[in-house]
């Protein structure tokens, strides 16, 4: 009989929470028991893939309000605050980024002026990464602009496929700690995480503060691990004229461009001074957002640009955050530290830096999805440092890092699995693998050696 992946989640998940649900909790309440129940069964379904995530989100938030295990205030929460919206506003300039061509334009002047050879071009992945993180707010968008403007390196310089892979994952693989330098590098999640930091208020700046040079640095030694194990099978040499024949074929920049570079350039400005403006960076971004689409000053957003705002993921990001909003207030998450947590805190703020990198590393490495492990360690790693009295930014940062930096098989990242295949970013799970392995030993450097440190000088702890 083959082996049903998704049949198998869905008969896993729902004995799982027939199971929990009739097995005595001592010290749960039953709204927490109900919520432990629906909480691992949903987690089972996003890692099998029982269906599309959205669908298993919906599923989770109904089965709450359903069930009253928590007011539909608390369920829904995320859609009552800045973040939901900043998400909205975020594709939709990615949108505009992306249709305008001004992404491709900067893309292809930038490699035309730095570009020469194979080093240049991965450490070019990068430096694009950078620049357009600041311009496009998610990492799948930035990432598969960058690839289609490599395809045109890699096809002009006849690179051989087996270093076309290389640069395909490297697309990719670049996309991750690059997207957490900036609050809006990844608008998704980004904010995800800053939610979880209140009463801390996570600005666009006290982010950059907090996780700007820490993820620069994993940055550079991401880059360094690809340049060593990733080495061209022979010399590359870029074919510049091709390059400027593809700058050439863009013509002059349209006024569609001009109006999308001026408005990004006041959103980032609003951005870097939301600390003196007091103004939601979620507003900004969705103001911004909508102002491209009125005549004149905007006439860069369409009807049609909606299309580029997921649903399914504005579900799941609700469901992810509710894991952790109704946890809480119903009890789970404290009983979750309390249960498989040691009773003792360590004293030591980097034994806490290395335990709390092996739970979240451990339980993201089982489950995959990086919003639903977000969901279950960082509330659990919250109510269990309470007790030391140390800043919410010190064990979210920490678990957050290693959750999303992490992956060894493509489904650990969605970065990495969407740019899996040969329509893509042409890698496979062998690639994954090879990096993902060794990378390990790096999330207890970013960790203990790299962040907490940083935090200790900037006045965190």
């Amino acid at each position: 009989m083959k082996f049903n992946k998704s049949v198998t989640g869905l008969i896993v998940g729902v004995l799982v929470a027939i199971l929990i649900w009739f097995v005595p909790l001592a010290g749960l309440s039953t709204e927490g028991h109900l919520c432990l129940a629906l909480s691992l069964m949903t987690v089972i379904f996003w890692a099998f893939g029982v269906t599309q995530p959205g669908y298993t989100s919906g599923l989770y938030l109904v089965l709450l309000a359903a069930m009253k295990v928590a007011p539909t205030t608390l369920i829904f929460s995320t859609w009552t605050t800045s973040m939901m919206y900043l998400i909205i506003g975020a594709y939709l300039i990615a949108t505009a980024v992306k249709e305008s061509g001004l992404g491709e334009r900067i893309a292809y002047w930038y490699i035309d002026k730095y570009v020469s050879g194979y080093n240049s071009i991965i450490v070019s992945i990068f430096v694009l990464t950078f620049i357009l993180s600041l311009l496009i707010p998610h990492p799948w968008p930035r990432a598969f602009l960058i690839m289609s403007v490599m395809a045109v390196v890699i096809k002009s310089a006849n690179i051989p496929q087996v270093d076309a892979v290389k640069i395909g994952f490297t697309v990719f693989t670049a996309s991750i700690p690059v997207s957490m330098i900036f609050l809006t590098g990844d608008a998704s999640i980004n904010p995800l995480a800053a939610q979880y930091t209140a009463p801390v208020d996570m600005g666009w700046m006290m982010w950059f503060k907090v996780m700007g040079v820490p993820m620069i640095i994993t940055s550079l030694i991401t880059l360094g691990m690809i340049l060593v194990m990733f080495k061209p099978s022979q010399p590359v040499i870029v074919n510049h004229d091709e390059i400027n024949r593809q700058r050439e074929a863009l013509g002059p920049m349209t006024g569609k461009e001009k109006r999308t570079a001026f408005w990004v350039v006041v959103a980032i400005i609003l951005w870097m001074t939301d600390s003196i403006h007091g103004i939601d960076i979620g507003w900004v971004t969705l103001f911004i957002a909508v102002i491209m689409a009125f005549p004149k000053i905007g006439g860069v957003l369409t009807p049609a640009s909606w299309s580029g705002v997921p649903v399914q993921t504005l579900l799941f990001l609700t469901a992810a955050v509710a894991i952790g909003k109704v946890g809480g207030a119903t009890g789970m998450n404290a009983w979750l530290a309390q249960t498989f947590l040691p009773s003792q805190v360590p004293g030591n703020m980097f034994v806490l830096g290395a335990f709390n990198t092996v739970i979240a590393l451990v339980i993201h490495m089982l489950f995959g999805s990086v919003i639903a492990v977000m969901g279950i360690v960082i509330p659990a790693m919250l109510a269990f440092t309470q007790s030391m009295g140390i800043s919410p930014i010190i064990p979210t940062m920490l678990a957050y890092s290693v959750v999303n930096t992490h992956f060894v098989l493509p489904f650990h990242n969605l970065a990495i699995l969407v740019g899996t295949g040969p329509e893509n970013g042409m890698y496979s799970e062998k690639e994954t693998v090879r990096f993902g392995i060794p990378f390990i030993v790096v999330l207890f450097i970013i960790s203990c050696v790299i962040e907490l440190p940083w935090w200790k000088v900037i006045g965190i702890w």
